[in-house]
């Protein structure tokens, strides 16, 4: 086996692990959010429960999709073609916007949750 062999190897193998983590990520995530979201919603029945667990949904989403994207990396990384490198661009400009996106959310959710907890305190010392 020459070294550029062995490099596409590695890269291979390096691009699968990555991209693993990636999918992990979002599964953890996912079903960590589903489980939170039935648990809470049998306890409280309160909009207001939900949003911390989609800020955590985000933050899985959001890490996930950088690992995707160090993976799009990783693959053209060994002696890329320009088609790879086209491919490349299209699927970080996609992912890169959808990782601000979901960071705005998540920084307006953030806002929403921290401006409703001092509400929050105030009520609960008032006599209802």
């Amino acid at each position: 086996m020459d070294l550029d062999e062995l490099l596409r190897e590695g890269d291979r193998i390096a691009v699968a692990v990555v991209e693993t983590a990636g999918a992990v990520v979002i599964f953890v995530g996912a079903l960590w959010a589903a489980l939170r979201f039935v648990v809470e919603g049998l306890r409280h029945r309160s909009a207001a429960v939900f949003n911390p667990i989609r800020l955590s949904l985000g933050r899985f989403l959001t890490l996930g999709l950088e690992f995707q994207l160090a993976a799009d990396i990783l693959r053209t990384a060994v002696s890329p073609t320009f088609d790879q490198i086209g491919q490349l661009a299209a699927i970080a400009t996609i992912r890169t916007a959808l990782n601000f996106f979901l960071r705005r959310e998540i920084a307006q959710e953030q806002r929403q949750v921290g401006e409703a907890e001092p509400d929050q305190r105030t009520n609960q010392g008032s006599p209802t």
